[in-house]
């Protein structure tokens, strides 16, 4: 099992969450995150100086099966391009073990849809 976290533009958040189901992962974790780039501005509005150097994105999280990773991946590669600087990224990790609290299922059957 793979823990996949993806870091998106807001704007692209529904794109990825759509082509993600159509890969077959439909239980996903997500939140708004801030974060700071290389990019550092202030602009200034009616004479009052905003910095504009942090960034909000969607931070998407989901374990899912092997076989998944490589679909996901590339869902989420094609729907959140748009080809400029801070698209996001993408983090991989190992999970060693997980349960399902509802019937005690282990391992892949943890995160295994109800139509597996």
């Amino acid at each position: 099992m793979k823990k996949i976290e993806a870091i998106v533009r807001k704007t692209k958040f529904d794109a990825v969450k759509e082509a993600l189901h159509e890969v077959g992962i439909d239980f996903i974790t997500f939140y708004d995150v801030r974060g700071v780039g290389k990019a550092t501005q202030a602009r200034v509005y009616r004479g009052i100086r905003y910095d504009t150097s942090t960034i909000e994105r969607m931070m998407i999280t989901f374990v899912c099966r092997d076989q998944f990773v490589d679909p996901a991946i590339n869902a989420i590669l094609k729907s959140a391009k748009t080809g400029e600087v801070g698209d996001g990224r993408i983090f991989i990790s190992e999970v060693k073990e997980g349960y399902r609290i509802r019937t005690g299922a282990s391992g892949d059957d943890s995160v295994k849809g109800e139509n597996d």
